[in-house]
């Protein structure tokens, strides 16, 4: 199993493209084996897919906006950043989701996008937050009405402080999982591994259960920087994964 760090939990360890780029090196250095993007700094593709081969890390995919993929011309665009980027995979961080005609837009955009992106080798996911867990529309949980054409990125805290047990969890979707977030935190705000009540060791084992390729760490609101977060989440990694 590798790790792999949400570039948004650095969001601040960086002011234009030049440190952007120099932070694939320290996540590097702290044992990381690959990152998920959450914007490209306004730099291409190529340079950025330049410096990650530098560095030896992978991108393992990206949140961006559903928008981004709505329509053929579109999807196909995604797929090409993604082969730049050497990913498989193309994701969202969110989306309207709490009445039918979001889940309706929501459930066309991915159908379509994951019809043209299979036979391509990209398969487009959606993250979650607590909501999806908490909401049905007619008789089905929303999570599980997205996962009927979306690939799934479970962000475990956030299932877990939906009061979702996280292992029964990721047995049930394992169908459909194509990263696990591993993060944790208390009352709804997210901490260090190892800080907060999330049933993060729970994840883990269950992670290798499904037998699971990558963990994905993210820290909405890191201290006192999130290298310096991430850093205390990789030693819980170390001691506890």
């Amino acid at each position: 199993m590798k790790y792999a760090v949400q570039l948004y939990t650095l969001r601040r360890d960086c002011e234009n493209g030049g440190e952007f780029l120099a932070l694939f090196q320290k996540i590097k250095a702290l044992g990381f084996d690959g990152v998920e993007f959450a914007g490209w700094h306004d730099l291409p593709l190529r340079e950025i897919r330049i410096a990650l081969d530098a560095a030896g890390l992978e991108a393992v995919g990206c949140h961006c906006g559903m928008d981004s993929f709505d329509g053929e011309e579109n999807i196909r665009k995604c797929i090409a950043d993604a082969k730049t980027l050497g990913m498989d995979c193309y994701g969202v961080g969110g989306a309207p989701h709490t009445t039918k005609e979001d889940i309706d837009r929501l459930r066309r955009i991915f159908r379509e996008a994951n019809a043209i992106g299979e036979p391509e080798g990209v398969k487009f996911y959606y993250h979650n937050h607590s909501e999806e867990f908490q909401i049905e529309l007619d008789g089905e949980m929303v999570e599980n009405l997205i996962a009927k054409d979306a690939w799934l990125e479970i962000d475990t805290y956030w299932s877990h402080y939906a009061g979702m047990n996280n292992a029964e969890l990721i047995r049930f979707l394992q169908d459909r999982i194509i990263h696990l977030h591993v993060k944790d935190g208390v009352d709804g705000h997210p901490k260090a591994l190892g800080e907060g009540d999330c049933d993060v060791k729970a994840v883990l084992d269950a992670a290798k259960e499904i037998d699971l390729p990558w963990i994905v760490l993210e820290n909405d609101d890191p201290t006192p920087t999130g290298l310096e977060d991430i850093a205390r989440s990789m030693a819980f990694l170390k001691a506890n994964a």
